[in-house]
């Protein structure tokens, strides 16, 4: 015996494998990584307490910055800059992930997207989250400023129709409400693959821009809206026709929700 360690109790240690705690820790580092770089290296081990904590998964801030420790993640001190070099960078980051993707099911492809709409002469945004395979609207989010709350709790309002198992793709343009790194993140720590029209290449998000165009000409463009509960009514009745009743050539002349019926 050597180190005060028998051989037998070595041989036993080496065939012993991972304990469940160090698995569970594998899984966890996996989950910090991917909100991390989500975010540019700018999170620490507190936002990304509160990511995770946003999926319902309750973990300590020492495990975090323990794990963060282990694989070497450090965050970058946020600095202001007049100059920002890198942007043109930044936003082409993220590559277009479903230019020769094709779907089978629904929840493997969603996209998203913003238009503008008037209420008494004054601008309001609309956020929406589409599945891909069925056209079907999942969530959506009418506000006076086109921002990151407002996709957020678009994609909220999905996820919780929804629930999507891990690997989901999430395709929008390149805007700023989807690009910020609080959305990022909030992608990353659902396990939710990010992916973004090319530069310049408005024709990408096509799902979403016949939506808009259906929507705009059969309703919104022949109605004069005096409050936003008029345009809220509206759109929320919109949605439920098109989800329910609206039959889709694309879809064989059936509507998004009687779609996804026949294909389960």
């Amino acid at each position: 015996m050597r180190y005060g360690v028998t051989r037998a109790g070595y041989y036993a240690w080496c065939a012993r494998g991972t304990s469940t705690h160090e698995r569970d820790d594998e899984r966890l580092s996996a989950r910090i990584r991917a909100i991390f770089e989500a975010s540019e290296g700018t999170y620490g081990a507190p936002r990304i307490q509160a990511a995770l904590a946003e999926t319902h998964t309750r973990v300590g801030r020492k495990r975090v910055a323990r794990l963060m420790r282990e694989t070497g993640l450090k965050a970058r001190s946020a600095r202001l800059y007049r100059h920002m070099p890198g942007t043109r960078d930044f936003f082409a980051a993220i590559p277009n992930r479903i230019l020769q993707c094709t779907t089978t099911a629904p929840d493997q492809i969603w996209v998203g997207d913003v238009t503008y709409l008037k209420v008494c002469g004054q601008w309001r945004y609309l956020a929406v989250v589409m599945d891909r395979h069925s056209r079907r609207i999942l969530g959506w989010n009418l506000g006076p400023r086109r921002d990151l709350s407002l996709t957020r709790v678009a994609l909220n309002r999905a996820l919780r129709r929804r629930q999507p198992a891990p690997g989901l793709i999430f395709h929008s343009d390149r805007g700023v409400e989807y690009s910020a790194y609080a959305y990022r993140a909030h992608l990353a720590a659902r396990e939710i693959v990010q992916s973004m029209n090319r530069p310049r290449e408005l024709t990408d998000n096509a799902f979403m821009e016949s939506f808009w165009h259906s929507m705009k000409s059969e309703v919104i463009h022949t109605l004069t809206f005096n409050s936003d509960a008029a345009l809220i009514e509206v759109v929320s009745r919109y949605i439920r026709r098109y989800n329910s009743r609206r039959l889709h050539s694309a879809l064989g002349y059936r509507s998004p929700i009687d779609y996804e019926r026949a294909a389960a």
